[in-house]
């Protein structure tokens, strides 16, 4: 076929081999997420998504013979043409809506349900397509490599869609309370089954479903926001969204299923003299879980807290760190954007000179912890690094994944 024909197809391997990838990144596997943190690997998820829609959009363009393309020849055209189409339609498409689910209007749970079917219909196509080329794969080991990547995804699907359900199904936990926070956020107290003690690091975070099937398209994922010394367990939940600004009308005693603990985002992971937790807005659910815990332990080592909100009703937890700064080393700075008249501190953002001004004595060896919008946090990240902060004790946890 020539040089350019056998690079194009050369190109979708790669590029397919890559979608593959993608699904293991999103399997919610503990052993591939813990050496990362699982949002890492979903932030790579992504990031590989454009990548590999690259390598899939150059096949086409390299391998297409476009003087032929013509509405007659496309209805005429053989399968493996339709279903290579159809695997680069969906892709394009599911790419498209991750990219612009804002712009769209598309709900998160619309869009996951869009974000799964588009994956699944995107490589199974592709697949199919290899497999009517022919040539490419027409050697026993070549088949045997793409029947077993094709049986690695569906087992796969068949982990994620139905064991992971089954066993999520076999332990439910309830909801016992749900209260009231400043800010629009509200703090759900939940049991887990038999009343057993959970055990998480402070920090962690895991995907629930309430009131749901287990096996629903879209779980949520929420930070433990309670005391890992608790038999309490917590979350904190903002409304930002469909799902969110209506979980204050859950009712205590609803079934809730969880797939967790995750994330590698705790000071029990990353151990140092002191801790330094900067958050924004419901950012504050994992690193109050810290806070909490600390506290819980006695812990004596000094920890800052540096807190933005958008104004002073906002804050969630305010009198909760009021109590924590008199029952451990804590210092809690308040930074507000629109701070009222008779404020007088810290006004504005989160800035290196904010920093600088409340960061304690040997701060370069503490452990940094930050949560918020992508925005601050990468904010937030240049200005410790400013500060001479070493970027191996800089740690931050991101949820806006679309």
């Amino acid at each position: 076929h020539g040089f350019w024909t056998n690079f194009s197809v050369a190109v979708a391997f790669v590029g397919l081999a890559m979608m593959g990838l993608e699904f293991v990144l999103v399997a919610r596997f503990k052993p591939v997420a813990a050496p990362f943190g699982m949002d890492a690997l979903l932030q790579f998820h992504r990031q590989i998504g454009y990548v590999g829609l690259a390598f899939v959009l150059s096949h086409v363009a390299i391998s297409t013979r476009w003087e032929a393309v013509t509405v007659g020849n496309f209805i005429r055209a053989p399968a493996l043409v339709w279903f290579g189409v159809v695997a680069v339609v969906a892709l394009v498409v599911l790419v498209g809506t991750s990219v612009w689910r804002r712009r769209l209007r598309l709900s998160y749970e619309l869009w996951h349900a869009i974000h799964t079917v588009l994956a699944v219909v995107a490589v199974l196509g592709a697949l199919v397509h290899v497999y009517f080329v022919d040539e490419y794969v027409n050697e026993l080991w070549k088949r045997l490599l793409w029947g077993l990547m094709t049986a690695a995804f569906v087992s796969l699907l068949v982990w994620v869609r139905l064991i992971k359900p089954r066993v999520m199904r076999s332990r439910p936990w309830r909801l016992e309370r749900v209260d009231t926070e400043r800010g629009r956020t509200t703090t759900l107290t939940l049991s887990p089954p038999d009343n057993a003690r959970f055990r998480f690091d402070p920090g962690q975070f895991a995907w629930f479903s309430f009131g749901r099937s287990p096996y629903s398209l879209t779980l949520h994922p929420f930070s433990f926001s309670s005391s890992a010394e608790s038999d309490e367990v917590e979350i904190a939940v903002k409304a930002l969204g469909d799902f969110t600004s209506g979980v204050h009308e859950l009712e205590p005693g609803t079934t809730v299923f969880v797939d967790g603990p995750h994330g590698v985002f705790s000071m029990d992971q990353d151990e140092g003299p002191g801790f330094g937790f900067i958050a924004g807005g419901v950012g504050i659910a994992g690193l109050l879980s810290m806070l909490r815990t600390m506290a819980d332990r006695e812990d004596v080592r000094p920890a800052i807290l540096i807190y933005a909100n958008g104004d002073w009703d906002g804050v969630a937890f305010r009198d909760e760190l009021e109590r924590l700064e008199q029952r451990m080393n804590l210092t809690v700075v308040h930074v507000l954007e629109r701070p009222p008249a008779d404020w007088d501190g810290e006004a504005g953002f989160v800035t290196a000179e904010v920093l600088s001004r409340y960061l304690p004595r040997g701060y370069r060896r503490f452990q940094f912890f930050i949560c918020g919008p992508a925005v601050m946090m990468d904010a937030v990240e240049s200005a410790l690094v400013e500060l001479g902060v070493p970027d191996e004790r800089i740690h931050t946890e991101r949820f806006d994944m679309v």
